[in-house]
């Protein structure tokens, strides 16, 4: 993982957003696995996010596709070094990445956000890789959720593809933090409510914050504040 050690970390709530990863490649590649790339050493035009300059664990983002990547037994810099380019999107909704993919001037695109960018890649003869076998056993060692793409997402969708979750917003607090200042920050997002945008495009459920669903699942416990704050007033059974 991306810290030295294990740290005592804790959610107060999770807010939802539906996300996977997505390494999807143009059809005209012919390539169909992760580990093709790597044996064929091949220059990919190839749009992600920001690279960060210091510290990778820095971006949550490229983190998790690094870590991709090296799982299937390659890196960014060696598809630069192959000949590649790489085109750094600000954020996965940019719109010089739809312009790119419509273009025709990327013919890979691995990112997070998948809302905003896979149908239209889809719409433009890419396909979506599987990360499975060594790749997502490594991946989910890490602590990576598996997940799986679906016609029920996007349409176009020959069959399901497995891939690591990336969804949910999690506040995560650390686990000293005092049980009624946990309380405290739920009682604020209660009554603040109204005024917190999703994700999802509905009003805001409290009792989805602490679900652990599709849309916010969360990988470390409820702190003991917010737990009991969320059974006090019947949002947790």
């Amino acid at each position: 993982g991306p810290f030295r050690r294990r740290l005592p970390l804790t959610a107060i709530a999770v807010f939802p957003s539906w996300d996977v990863m997505g390494f999807a490649v143009h059809e005209s590649t012919g390539i169909t696995s992760l580990a093709q790339i790597a044996r064929g050493k091949i220059p990919l035009c190839l749009s992600t996010g920001r690279i960060p300059k210091n510290e990778l664990a820095s971006s949550a983002t490229m983190f998790t596709v690094s870590a991709v990547l090296k799982a299937a037994g390659f890196s960014l810099s060696q598809v630069r070094r192959w000949g590649g380019k790489i085109h750094e999107a600000p954020r996965p909704s940019d719109p010089s990445r739809r312009a790119a993919i419509e273009k025709g001037t990327v013919n890979a695109i691995f990112d997070e956000g998948i809302k905003s960018w896979g149908q239209t890649a889809l719409d433009n003869g890419f396909r979506y890789l599987p990360v499975e076998g060594k790749v997502l056993k490594q991946l989910t060692s890490l602590g990576y959720r598996p997940a799986v793409l679906s016609n029920s997402h996007f349409k176009g969708l020959a069959e399901d593809i497995p891939t690591i979750d990336f969804s949910g917003w999690p506040m995560i607090v650390h686990a000293d933090m005092p049980d009624e200042v946990a309380y405290a920050l739920c009682e604020a997002i209660e009554k603040r409510r109204d005024l917190v945008p999703t994700d999802n495009y509905k009003p805001l459920d409290i009792a989805q914050l602490c679900a652990n669903d599709e849309e916010a699942p969360y990988d470390v416990a409820l702190h003991a504040g917010a737990k009991r704050f969320y059974r006090e007033r019947g949002y947790l059974k």
